[in-house]
């Protein structure tokens, strides 16, 4: 596979919020482009580290459409859903498909717990078939810390073969590398990003295409080498490391307010709270020592 057909690197974009909690667009559309500029082939609206359960169908056209406006190509921006009902799940997939975006970031309902594999097929087949024939590009969503919901491997397999024109791919967010050697050996002719970034190197050397990664929105280029050569980067490793010990989407925006200088990206939308004080002067430390490694 040459490089240009692989996935790489896209950005999981954080959201930025006005002092309303409304979302601050300009933000959005100068941010997308950093990532864009700076080493990402594509950006992710709407996941996890975008509080996309967070953001309704209103907000999300309003964003979409905004970014496309300003001249970013719907072949780089890709957007989370994260859905409990089968029609909310396909309005949001159906807005990012009909205008041309590159896929969709589909995760299973997460509401109802102890769900067995027959109950998950029958949802995703639910959205697809409310999609018909323009589902495509679509990315199944396993990160079970926050939807309490593994997708099984045997699942992933009913699910390729049952849409091979819609499921291209799996993000794996589970941190549970015995779970992604056996994803990548089992399923390696679907497209397999690595969410946790301290596995990336490891997954890209076994096959996997690159990542949807919160990091991307702090240190794009750091990540080349992991996504192009699979070659580890313990000082960013170490970084998550102590990200992953506090709240991760207000530890991701008090790096990026800290890389850009501009401290309202440290607001997020209710019910979180943005990350305390002695948070932010750990990550930002080992950012900026990060850096300088980088730089010497």
């Amino acid at each position: 596979m040459s490089s240009k057909d692989r996935f790489g690197l896209s950005a999981a974009l954080t959201t930025p919020f006005d002092v309303r909690q409304g979302i601050d667009t300009a933000r959005a559309v100068a941010h997308a482009r950093w990532c864009l500029e700076n080493g990402c082939d594509s950006v992710t609206l709407f996941g996890t580290t975008g509080e996309g359960p967070s953001i309704g169908s209103t907000e999300r056209g309003e964003l979409l459409r905004a970014l496309l406006a300003a001249g970013i190509e719907p072949a780089r921006i890709l957007t989370g859903v994260m859905a409990n009902s089968v029609e909310d799940a396909a309005d949001q997939a159906r807005q990012a498909l009909d205008a041309g975006c590159r896929g969709v970031l589909l995760a299973p309902p997460s509401y109802f717990k102890t769900v067995g594999d027959d109950g998950l097929f029958a949802w995703f087949a639910g959205v697809f078939g409310a999609l018909g024939a323009m589902a495509r590009g679509i990315i199944l969503y396993n990160i079970p810390s926050v939807t309490a919901v593994e997708l099984s491997l045997a699942l992933i397999g009913r699910l390729k073969s049952a849409f091979p024109g819609a499921v291209t791919g799996v993000k794996d967010s589970s941190g549970n590398w015995s779970y992604t050697e056996k994803l990548l050996a089992a399923h390696g002719d679907l497209v397999i990003l690595i969410g946790d970034e301290r596995d990336l190197a490891a997954g890209v050397r076994l096959g996997g295409q690159g990542a949807i990664s919160g990091m991307a929105n702090v240190c794009p280029e750091r990540m080349l080498p992991m996504i192009h050569e699979g070659r580890d980067d313990p000082a960013l490793s170490g970084l998550v490391d102590e990200l992953v010990k506090g709240p991760v989407i207000a530890g991701v925006k008090a790096m990026v307010a800290h890389r850009t200088g501009d401290g309202a990206w440290r607001t997020v939308r209710a019910p979180l709270a943005p990350a305390p004080d002695g948070d932010l002067q750990r990550l930002t430390g080992l950012l900026d020592r990060m850096g300088r490694r980088a730089a010497a």
